[in-house]
């Protein structure tokens, strides 16, 4: 393996003041307080970086919509299993609002096991029919509900979608077409919430007449990053290449520092079209497999100084490999330990790019 090249880079120095992470008296950060603020819109739009705290914006206002707006039912909708942890019940009290977040276990989908389509789908409709308030459960999950039971059945409830950027246009676009329908029929309100309002393929997210209806909440990464109380610094590294990104990657992915990679989506023209087998080629590139740990499920490979790289792998869909590599990440007990290297990929991103 090169030694990496030098790659130019944009710097940008922050203020470190600290008001990313400073609560209000309700326990809102700045953004969560920007977005209750209009908790009263049918249509919202939260625009905000990762970290910022869109899952918990999203709990105030749900909660707000079911108790004070009429709204009989909140339905949370997410890109994959593991994202639904995100809403489990939280302690809001604790920190000064009114009420709790909970979701009774049987109604976040997210955690349940089985498929996307059959059992759950059949679960949102029992959901529907009863008393309970909140539902957790994937995109797929969602769009195979909707496919049977019809829009109609969602009267009078409050869909939060995140990721909203999985959400395209295009009238082949599930997900997409199914918002376009409740917003036709006008019954519903819709939290719209994503980190990057825009798809690698340049598809519209919205038509511009449908964009319009919905009242936007921008929460720019400046204002979060410069909020940090501990971050002095951002680099932002490019690097130009012709030929296949798994190749030209070896020229700027250092193994002596904390790195997250994000491979091209499948649909992308930089896609070889066989993401495992780019994983494979980068892995082989780093140094020589050792094997998988037994208790996190993260690669072992062993560079040429000597040094053990641990590699969190969560291209590989198997659920049984994912899940446990998943978990490892999430599992308190490794906060200290140093971080692997991930390998994982997004959907819906910038088309190739190293």
């Amino acid at each position: 393996m090169s030694n990496p090249i030098a790659v130019p880079s944009v710097s940008v120095t922050y203020a470190k003041d600290g008001t990313s992470t400073k609560a209000n008296a309700l326990g809102m950060r700045p953004m969560q307080e920007r977005a209750y603020q209009k908790r009263g819109e049918q249509y919202l739009l939260i625009k905000s970086p990762p970290a910022s705290g869109k899952s918990r914006a999203l709990m105030f206002i749900a909660l707000d919509k079911l108790e004070n707006q009429g709204l009989k039912q909140a339905i949370i909708v997410v890109p994959e299993k593991s994202i639904g942890s995100s809403f489990h019940n939280e302690p809001l009290r604790q920190f000064g609002f009114w009420a709790d977040w909970q979701v009774e276990p049987r109604w976040n989908l997210c955690d349940a096991p089985g498929g996307d389509n059959g059992g759950k789908v059949n679960a949102v409709q029992k959901f529907l029919d009863s008393d309970a308030k909140v539902l957790v459960c994937t995109h797929a999950t969602f769009r195979f509900a909707v496919d049977k039971f019809g829009i109609e059945a969602l009267d009078d409830r409050l869909i939060a979608v995140d990721e909203f950027h999985h959400v395209s246009a295009n009238p082949d676009n599930k997900l997409g077409d199914h918002m376009r329908q409740l917003m036709t029929r006008d019954k519903t309100h819709i939290v719209a919430m994503t980190g990057s309002y825009f798809r690698g393929d340049a598809e519209a997210v919205l038509h511009p007449e449908a964009e319009n209806r919905f009242e936007t909440v921008t929460y720019t990464y400046y204002e979060q990053l410069n909020g940090y109380q501990y971050l002095k610094q951002l680099d932002i590294g490019y690097y130009f290449y012709a030929g296949s990104y798994s190749d030209e990657i070896m020229q700027v992915l250092n193994p002596a520092e904390k790195t997250i990679l994000h491979i091209p989506n499948v649909n992308s023209r930089e896609s070889t079209k066989d993401k495992i087998r780019e994983v494979e080629h980068v892995i082989e590139e780093l140094g020589a497999w050792q094997g998988t740990d037994p208790v996190t499920g993260f690669q072992l490979v062993k560079t040429t100084d000597g040094k053990i790289l641990k590699i969190a792998d969560l291209v590989d869909d198997d659920p049984a490999k994912r899940d446990k590599v998943a978990a490892a990440l999430k599992d308190p007990a490794h906060k200290k330990q140093p971080r692997p290297c991930g390998y994982h990929h997004r959907p819906g991103y910038g088309q190739g790019g190293v």
